[in-house]
């Protein structure tokens, strides 16, 4: 991480134009090449900036930073108060306090945040095959099983498709569809669900964790 603290105009030229006259502001340079040029306020966001990939060349007083899209932001510095420099090291990323058997008792509550009008027939549905973690009903009375992870990866579709194929061999059930919810699905698991005809839902847990049951409990 490179933190410079300038006088500064900056200009861009890209999908459109845009200018910031001269002023002091802190310049940010991530290790991915991201740059993003701040005013003291406004929060986190950025007055301009430029994501990865991008290709930074430093002259005297101007840094060019152009990307392969064609954007150019020039960045023309007239008076440098810092400049700072921070080895960071690879972050472990943020994390919740949300595991899988609290976001599927949340949902178990109120499955209707998974789709409009899901109600909940079984939490832990035993089949020969493990149990399903929740089987549904929509208010057509269709039945959809849902198979539920913190992170969505191809082997969980591949596990939610076992069930459904299991569980579409039973009469009075079937048939049965899949949803299959996550906090964040990796993109090929989401192109592998929707190939087989399961829905993805990505879980907000902040938002989720708000909900509050319906249903009348002994404690």
């Amino acid at each position: 991480m490179r933190l410079v603290i300038a006088r500064c105009t900056v200009d861009y030229e890209g999908r459109l134009t845009a200018h910031l006259p001269e002023s002091t502001r802190l310049i940010m340079v991530k290790s991915d090449g991201c740059v993003a040029i701040h005013a003291d306020g406004g929060a986190y966001k950025p007055l301009n900036w430029m994501n990865a990939p991008n290709t930074l060349i430093e002259e005297e007083d101007v840094w060019r930073v152009s990307n392969p899209k064609g954007e150019i932001l020039t960045i023309t510095l007239h008076e440098v108060f810092s400049d700072f420099s921070q080895e960071m090291g690879v972050d472990p990323g943020l994390q919740k306090d949300g595991v899988e058997a609290h976001i599927q008792e949340l949902l178990a509550d109120d499955p209707s945040f998974l789709m409009e009008g899901l109600e909940l027939v079984k939490r832990e549905y035993p089949t020969d095959l493990g149990p399903v973690d929740l089987l549904c009903r929509t208010s057509k009375g269709e039945t959809i099983a849902v198979e539920i992870k913190r992170r969505g990866e191809i082997d969980g579709v591949e596990q939610l498709t076992r069930y459904l194929e299991f569980l579409n061999r039973d009469p009075l059930i079937k048939p049965v569809k899949g949803i299959f919810a996550a906090q964040e699905i990796r993109p090929q698991a989401k192109v592998l669900a929707e190939d087989r005809g399961i829905k993805c839902v990505v879980v907000d847990y902040d938002e989720i964790r708000g909900i509050e049951s319906n249903h009348l409990r002994l404690f």
